[in-house]
């Protein structure tokens, strides 16, 4: 199965290819341009280093959301632009699902934390089974303090990742101390590696849906939704 993966959910623009149990090409970068300036351009290098012809793909998985409001925007559009072009389908993989699956394999929980502002993360809870990846706590936006709390209850090791560890470090230190571990810089952001790899497992579970049936997923309104609703209010 030769799958095409993209994830623009966060500060990192990530492309891969990936074919069976091989990852063929990943083009990664966490820099200050906007992903409408990185991911086609991306694209473009990775089909020509590869000489990949885009028909040959049977599928992209592309990160759903949540994260950066305009990240999942150009990243839905370019999914859903390519998926119609080839009449390819589309596997929707939950942003925080698939920064989970970085550390495939790893002990105790996984908790993945992009920053939501306002102190509130995008977060979930994993682990790894017999090889198997489990969904402890599906993918949400809540205050950083209560995804803390419920895990201080718990008497394993959890492992941070993501764009909300540089925010909130200081503060799971202080609540979780050395039950807390921090992923290291080569699997703590987003990739889109893991996210083909996880859309290979999604596909065959029968998750993959057409160009049109694909939507991003924001869990929470945009700053301007809320900021146009705050106003309507004091009308």
């Amino acid at each position: 199965m030769k799958i095409l993966a993209l994830d623009s959910s966060g500060l990192v623009a990530s492309v891969a290819l990936l074919e069976d149990d091989t990852m063929v090409a990943e083009y990664t970068t966490n820099f200050k341009l906007t992903h409408s300036q990185t991911l086609l351009p991306m694209l473009d290098e990775l089909k020509q280093r590869v000489q990949l012809e885009l028909e040959s793909i049977d599928a992209i998985a592309v990160a759903m959301g949540p994260g950066s409001f305009t990240g999942l925007r150009i990243g839905a559009a370019t999914a859903k632009g390519l998926g119609l072009a080839l009449k390819k389908p589309l596997i929707p993989i939950p942003s925080v699902d698939g920064l989970a699956y970085n550390l495939f394999g790893a002990k105790g929980i996984i908790c993945p934390i992009m920053d939501a502002r306002r102190n509130q993360v995008y977060t979930g809870l994993y682990c790894f089974e017999d090889g198997e990846f489990i969904v402890k706590k599906e993918q949400c936006a809540v205050a950083m303090q209560d995804i803390l709390d419920e895990l201080k209850n718990q008497d394993e090791k959890v492992t941070f990742l993501g764009d909300g560890v540089k925010v909130h470090k200081r503060l799971i230190q202080e609540v979780l101390g050395n039950q807390a571990i921090f992923a290291p810089a080569h699997v703590n952001k987003q990739r889109g590696a893991a996210i083909g790899a996880l859309g290979e497992l999604y596909m065959l579970k029968g998750k993959a849906v057409t160009a049109d049936e694909f939507e991003p997923e924001y869990l929470r309104k945009s700053q301007a939704e809320r900021e146009r609703e705050e106003r309507l209010k004091h009308e």
